[in-house]
Formats: structure tokens, sequence, C-alpha cells
């Protein structure tokens, strides 16, 4: 009998000792906690703006850091994400296969990036540099970072970024793991259901064999 080569990543566990229904409601409630802190650091800062302005000579740059109209993207983005977080933990709390879908569909969106990322860095290494000479003069380790053999660090970079994939894929993997044996759970209890039913058998009304009148039939045979 053949099988789908995607059944050989088929696990219901994940991290070796959790089921993966468990790791996604932990990963779910992960996701929500660090959206809801950068949802209330936005917050904070559409309401007290001077407290997070940062000026173009702190930034050693001609732009401003964060100004009213990214503020309220980036707040609408995490509020979304809040929403998704929240309806894949209920998804796979409550068993429920189709609220798992926009959590999954945002891990490959965001795997997509980050592997974006990874080919542009291999495609144009010099772009690294480029992005270095950018930062403010007061940024961290920013000389110690320049001082950097460039293929080293293009080296470093693209094995930062090949740990991330890797631990994004994985996660990925658990998440529809999950969705696969919610799924199948759903549709095997539904079989159960609908084979259960159908052994039911009716038989026909019987006669009497004494007074030869009809009589109600027996209660119906169910089959084991």
């Amino acid at each position: 009998m053949v099988s789908s080569p995607w059944t050989r990543f088929y696990s219901n566990s994940c991290c070796l000792c959790c089921h993966v229904r468990t790791g996604t409601i932990i990963l779910g409630v992960w996701y929500l906690i660090i959206n809801s802190v950068v949802l209330l650091i936005l917050l904070s800062a559409l309401t007290d703006p001077d407290q997070y302005h940062l000026t173009s000579a702190e930034l050693g740059g001609e732009f401003e850091f964060m100004d009213d109209a990214n503020m309220c993207i980036a707040t609408a983005i995490s509020l979304l994400m809040i929403l998704i977080c929240a309806m894949a933990t209920y998804g796979a709390y409550k068993q429920h296969a189709a609220w798992i879908i926009p959590f999954f569909c945002y891990q490959i969106f965001d795997f997509a990036l980050n592997t974006l990322v990874a080919i542009s860095v291999l495609v144009y290494p010099s772009t690294i540099q480029d992005y270095l000479r950018q930062l403010p003069s007061n940024f961290p380790y920013k000389e110690e970072i320049m001082s950097v053999n460039p293929t080293c660090l293009v080296v470093i970079i693209l094995l930062f970024i090949g740990i991330i994939l890797a631990f994004k894929g994985y996660l990925i993997s658990c998440v529809w793991n999950c969705y696969r044996y919610i799924n199948g759970r759903n549709n095997s209890d539904v079989l159960v259901y609908i084979t259960t039913n159908d052994t039911a058998v009716l038989l026909p009304p019987y006669e009497d064999p004494a007074n030869g009148a009809a009589k109600d039939p027996p209660p119906p045979y169910v089959s084991a």
C-alpha cells in the first residue's frame, strides 16, 4: 500500500515530551503574551509620544523613529496577531481544526519572509555593510561588528538565520500535526456515529399466532 510522502513527518508528539495539541496551546499562549506586551508598549507610546520619541539627531539620520501612522499600523497588526493567536489556542483546546488555520498561515508567511532575508543576504552580501553604516553612531558594538571580516560576517548571519528557520519549520510541523490530529479525530467520531446508526435494523409488524392480531414490533436489533 503506497502512502503519502508527508506521512513520515506526521507525529502526535512535539519537543520529545508533550502532545502536539498541548504544544500548540503553549505556542499560542506564548505568542499571545508577546503580542499583548507589544500592544501595551504601542498603546503607551501613543498616549505619551514624548517618552518613546527619538529625534533624527539621536538616530544619526534624517528620519523619525516612529510617527503616528506607523504606530497605528503596528497597533492594528498587534491586535490582529492577538486575535489569530487566541483563535489557535481556542481551536487546539476545543479541538476545532478550522480555528488553527489562520495561525498556520501566519507561520508560513513568517517562514517565507525569513527565507527571503536569507536569500538576499546570500545573493547581495554587501547589503550587510551598507546596513551597518546606516546605523546610529551610538549603536552598541557597531564598530566591533564592522571590523569583522565581511565573509565571516555573512557566514555567521546565514548560520544564525538557518537556525531560526529550522526552529520555525519545526514549530510549523507541530501546528500542522495538531491540525491533522484534530481533523482526523473529528472525522473518526463522525464515522463512528454514522456506522453505529446504520447498524440499527427495524423489523416490520408481525401477527400474534394466538389471535392473528397485528402487534407492535419488538425493539430494533442492533448488530454488534
